[in-house]
């Protein structure tokens, strides 16, 4: 599945060339996990890689909007299918400015106190991360820890670390390349 998921985010989400980040750092690569998160086969095999790295003891994912939003669906519906059904969440860049004015969706399947892992596309600093888990332990929930497509391998390890976040990835760029040149050479 690994190496599939490779082949599909090296076709989809990895682009070559000159960019500007969120992080306002410029780079020789982008990368948009969007594309492979909402193409079928990508969202199925991101959903059973995730789901194999959460711990047994959580009650549900989520993740910042928009990066995350494909990444939690595809948990919690192969969660459902594989029979360890586990909710998402998904947290708002700002508050919804009306109704219950949270920054939390999906609040309904869970309790003060669950244990809840993040999901991210892409982690650079890891600023967007701490302002994320910041909402979701304002909102009552436990993060119990962080894990991603793609650790770009530029700090946001250590921001984490500092809070007290371990961050796991299912590719850093140096494995992605590699995967991807094993793949195509094996094919």
């Amino acid at each position: 599945m690994k190496a599939r998921l490779a082949q599909l985010l090296l076709e989809k989400s990895y682009i070559e060339g000159e960019v500007v980040l969120t992080s306002g750092k410029k780079s020789d690569y982008y990368f948009d996990c969007k594309q492979t998160a909402l193409h079928p086969e990508g969202a199925y095999l991101l959903g059973n890689l995730f789901l194999d790295m959460l711990p047994e003891n959580i009650a549900g994912v989520g993740g910042m909007t928009l990066g995350a939003d494909p990444l939690v669906t595809a948990v919690s519906v192969v969660s459902q299918v594989r029979g360890r059904p586990l909710p998402g969440f998904i947290v708002r860049k700002s508050p919804k400015g009306h109704g219950t004015n949270q920054y939390l969706e999906g609040m309904a399947n869970f309790a003060p106190g669950d244990r809840v892992v993040l999901l991210e596309d892409v982690v650079t600093t890891g600023g967007t991360l701490i302002k994320v888990i910041d909402r979701v332990t304002d909102a009552g929930l436990v993060v119990a820890g962080v894990h991603c497509v793609l650790d770009r391998e530029e700090g946001g390890v250590d921001t984490l670390a500092a809070r007290g976040f371990g961050l796991r990835a299912i590719f850093t760029r140096r494995d992605l390349l590699a995967a991807g040149s094993a793949s195509h050479e094996a094919g």
